[in-house]
């Protein structure tokens, strides 16, 4: 589905809407149903609007996945961030967010670049800032921005056609998470790097 929602899938399938089940356990026909319903809304969506989200939430877990782990908190600011951004309720930011993850982690080396070049082809300069500010701040969550998580922002950034000054500018914002200047602080005693 995630393939089809950025155009990469040649043969779409339908998804069949479920009736409603009121609070399914895991691992139940019940949750089955529920996926089923939220799957059906997103692929009720707009088209523009799945591949949108869809690139827009790949892109995040690229970013997150630089240390080869998305943590629970990269993964709830990915799903916060598609909710106020992309509009979407709790169950399909979820959703949207671990289809994301899934394919970043199963096919990162061949998808990032394909990927990131489809969401600057289907977006505004305003809307690629905001995700390299979303993507800084997935990375920042646990407090440090690594040397390869911020590497792979300047990938994003490059790849993204965002100018060097505009990405210092963004990266500036979380100045204070990033681990370069912590080592620093901590090598001259806390003193204002």
């Amino acid at each position: 589905m995630f393939r089809q929602f950025l155009g990469l899938d040649k043969h779409p399938q339908t998804a069949q809407a479920a009736p409603a089940v009121a609070e399914p356990t895991p691992g139940s026909a019940a949750e089955t149903a529920t996926v089923r319903r939220i799957v059906a809304r997103l692929e009720a969506m707009p088209p523009d609007e799945a591949r949108y989200l869809a690139s827009f939430a790949y892109v995040m877990s690229r970013a997150a996945y630089a240390d080869l782990d998305i943590s629970d908190e990269e993964t709830a600011v990915m799903e916060r961030l598609l909710q106020e951004g992309g509009h979407l309720d709790e169950s399909q930011s979820i959703l949207v967010v671990e289809m994301a993850k899934l394919q970043a982690r199963a096919q990162g080396d061949t998808e990032d670049y394909v990927v990131t070049r489809e969401f600057k082809s289907i977006s505004t300069m305003d809307q690629r800032r905001a995700l390299l500010r979303a993507c800084f701040a997935v990375e920042a969550i646990d407090g440090t921005i690594s040397a390869e998580e911020a590497s792979i922002v300047n990938e994003i950034a490059r790849e993204l056609d965002i100018e060097r000054d505009e990405l210092n500018a963004i990266r500036d914002e979380y100045h204070e998470q990033l681990s370069s200047v912590q080592a620093l602080r901590r090598a001259s005693g806390g003193s204002s790097v």
